[in-house]
């Protein structure tokens, strides 16, 4: 599979925007590759956003995997979809719809089958489910909680550094909808873990992610091992939630590609845990 032939999508996750990107984006063209990251509906650079988030009122996890279900069919040829957070659960949405060559969820939110969640992972989400009345308004974070979740390895005057050049609010709805997802007959977040059709799948967290730990990376893995395609999960010790953002991005951005096109359109079952220091 040549560069040339080959495009790349990367989607961001929730409180982040397509600049968490940017160094992917290069670091693919320097390697010959195009490599495109679109944002969510009506997410545009931080300080636009920022200074105007009403296009993410409401916005629902099903209404973003539509937005990039669109994108990916006017490419010439189906793409590697890559995905962070919760851009790595709509990776594994897209894929469950037949989209993609192969697919890589970074620190991914969790699908609907993900049952028993760690206290670090029902903490990421309080600041959204907090109040039920509001499932269609904003989750800002502060500097500290945006801390806790992302950059928890790093001083809080480097962590204020990234906030400042990323940050974003969130959208509670998207919380509500995999949170409860477990309670909905018709949840957007379900994916049939048995799909025959489903393309390769590279599972990547950080030792040190409170939002996606890596036991609940493990039971994933366990439930999309269930698929009949490649299903790998590769732990990256001492490193957080942002790790895709931080020094080292390379080597993870290197791994995902190499991986992806090594195993794009393998039907042989593969299941590996690894790590690596």
């Amino acid at each position: 599979m040549s560069a040339e032939s080959q495009p790349i999508v990367l989607i961001h996750g929730m409180w982040m925007t397509p600049r968490s990107w940017d160094n992917w984006v290069d670091h693919y063209a320097d390697r010959g590759y195009r490599a495109i990251a679109p944002g969510w509906p009506g997410v545009k650079d931080p300080e636009e956003t920022r200074r105007d988030p009403s296009a993410l009122k409401g916005l629902g996890i099903k209404k973003g995997v539509d937005h990039y279900e669109e994108i990916i069919r006017g490419l010439d040829r189906p793409p590697i979809i890559i995905g962070h957070s919760f851009g790595g659960l709509f990776t594994q949405l897209l894929l469950d719809r037949g989209l993609g060559v192969a697919g890589v969820a970074i620190g991914t939110a969790t699908p609907k089958g993900v049952l028993l969640l760690p206290p670090s992972t029902l903490r990421s989400a309080l600041p959204a489910l907090k109040n039920p009345f509001n499932r269609d308004g904003l989750c800002p974070l502060t500097e500290k909680q945006f801390h806790w979740r992302f950059t928890n390895t790093l001083t809080q005057a480097e962590s204020d550094a990234i906030y400042k050049e990323h940050y974003i609010p969130g959208t509670n709805r998207a919380f509500f909808e995999a949170a409860f997802a477990a309670t909905s007959g018709n949840s957007p977040a379900a994916v049939n873990y048995s799909n025959p059709s489903r393309a390769p799948l590279l599972l990547l967290c950080g030792g040190e992610d409170h939002i996606s730990p890596p036991s609940v990376n493990k039971t994933l893995l366990k439930l999309q091992s269930k698929a009949p395609s490649a299903t790998e999960l590769k732990v990256y010790p001492g490193r957080p939630h942002f790790m895709a953002g931080m020094d080292g991005w390379e080597e993870l951005a290197d791994y995902a590609l190499n991986w992806s096109l090594e195993h794009a359109g393998t039907t042989a079952p593969v299941q590996t845990t690894s790590t690596t220091t």
